[in-house]
Parts: structure tokens; sequence; C-alpha cells
């Protein structure tokens, strides 16, 4: 057994595929299947049960995935480790983020952290918060950006506040709410609207709100991305709620207060035991942070 079949079957665990796995490894899939296969022969075990459509771990796949992701990782940061001591940040940095964060301008910020450490290999993606929340937490990603409502429990994961952000409704320009003094969620509780899916924490924060008020609300039309919110709301499909900073680069609709409105909570999200990559970074949004606040 060596890191690099460790490396390989790990990386066909995350993303599912040994198609996939290959490309991320860099390495034609036959070489990839042939190093998994003398590791699953070296362990006398089977891995993975192997489909036309899907690959999916044995019960000595997950017992090999609970000891090899922390001994991977471990044998990675030695190196990393031992560069810090010496004043020098390199390795990997893996972030994810939601398709609605507003208040970093991520890409400027690693912008500015590559120019620092340019040895630093960054990795970046978009997803769920309750997908960053995992990743994060099982060390598949470094550090998270993520919006959820504020009663949920971040566990598991070391975390700061960015903001505290209130929803606004949006609406078509023509809709008789747009007139309407004082709007409240009573007013949309019999209004098709366009959310994000039920059961993620984007939903959460309408959910929990419609629930608190003892109101109902008709969903009905489930989105993935924010900016298709605009396009129900433009088309006169459906009444959206979302963060005012979002509203505010919506086109042709309609944006009005609402006075018990749905809040949430965005935060930094990060390893209990970072690299030092990932504390660099932490460290930068940090400072980012307090000048924000401070100014």
């Amino acid at each position: 057994m060596n890191l690099k079949q460790i490396e390989y079957a790990l990386a066909v665990v995350d993303t599912g595929s040994f198609t996939r796995a290959a490309e991320r490894c860099h390495v034609v899939q036959s070489a990839l299947s042939h190093q998994i296969a003398r590791l699953e022969e070296t362990l006398g075990v089977s891995l993975f049960e192997r489909s036309s459509r899907r690959v999916r771990l044995t019960p000595a796949g997950e017992a090999f995935v609970q000891s090899a992701r922390p001994a991977l990782e471990a044998t990675r940061r030695i190196a990393e480790d031992v560069a810090a001591a010496c004043g020098e940040v390199r390795g990997q940095l893996s972030i994810g983020e939601i398709t609605s964060l507003t208040e970093l301008d991520l890409v400027d910020l690693l912008a500015g952290f590559h120019r620092q450490y340019p040895r630093v290999d960054i990795r970046w993606l978009m997803a769920k918060s309750e997908l960053l929340i995992a990743d994060v937490r099982e060390r598949r990603l470094d550090v998270g950006f993520i919006g959820v409502w504020p009663g949920e429990r971040l566990e598991g994961v070391e975390y700061r506040l960015v903001a505290e952000e209130e929803l606004v409704a949006v609406l078509a320009l023509d809709h008789p709410l747009v007139v309407v003094e004082g709007l409240s969620l009573a007013h949309l509780e019999n209004q098709p609207l366009v959310d994000f899916p039920a059961g993620t924490g984007a939903r959460r924060q309408t959910d929990e709100a419609f629930a608190a008020a003892g109101l109902g609300h008709r969903v009905q039309f489930e989105v993935t991305n924010v900016r298709l919110v605009e396009k129900f709301v433009q088309r006169k499909l459906a009444v959206g709620l979302v963060p005012a900073r979002i509203a505010e680069s919506f086109r042709e609709v309609a944006i009005a207060a609402v006075r018990d409105a749905p809040r949430r909570h965005l935060y930094v999200i990060w390893s209990k035991n970072p690299t030092p990559a990932a504390r660099a970074f932490v460290q930068m949004i940090e400072q980012s942070l307090d000048a924000k606040q401070g100014g």
C-alpha cells in the first residue's frame, strides 16, 4: 500500500466516479483503476461496488475511508507544517461558497491571497450550505462561506459571523402588493413563491419565518440558483424572498421591505485543525472583516 493508491481511492469516493477521479488526479483512468485494484489486493477486500451507473463503497470501503482520509491528510501536512515553521506557506487550499454570497468579494480576496502566497494551490467551488458544512467537517474542504437561518447550530467546525441579512420581497413591477404599505408575511401567505428546495439551509430561512408567524406558504417553484428567482419574478410567475443586496442587483422587478422578514446569518467556517494555508486565509478574511466593522 502506498500514498498514491490511497489518494486515488479517496478521489473515487469524493467524485463518485473512476473517470472523474482520474481527471482530478491528472492520470489516465486505466492507471488509476490498476492502482486501486492493487490496493484492494493488498488489503484482501473490495472497497467499491462497481456498476454501469454508479460506484458505491462496500462496508470494508467505509472502514477504509475512516482511517485513510486522516492518514493521507497527516502525511500531506508534514511538508506544509515544516515549511510554515520556516516562514513559508504552501500546499493546497480548498474553498467553497454559496451562490448568494454578498458580503465579501471572494475572488478579489483570493487574488490578494495568491499574490501573498503564490506556492499555495487554490481550489474553489460553489455548493449549498449544508454540503459545504459537511465537507469542511469531514475535511474535504478547508474553508466554506455559508448562509443559514439564525437558529442553526454549527457543530464540528470553527466559525465567524460575517453578516446578518434581512430578506426582502421581490415582485413583478405591476404586482398589486407593490403599493401595499407595511408589507408582511401574511400578505405573501397565498402568493406563489419561488425559493430554494425544501430541506436546504437556504429554504429554512423562509420556512422558519412563516412557521413562527403561524402562516403557511406556497412554494411552487424550487430553484438552485438565486438568479433564477429574478426570472420567475420578471415573468410574473412568483414572488421571491432574497437578501437585500442580491435584490438590488435584479433588474425589472420591484423590491419591498417586509415587516417581519426572514433573516439569514452568513458565516465563514473552517476546520478545527486548519492547514497552514487555511490558517493564513482565515486570518486574511478576519482582517478584512475587522477593517469593515471597524470602519
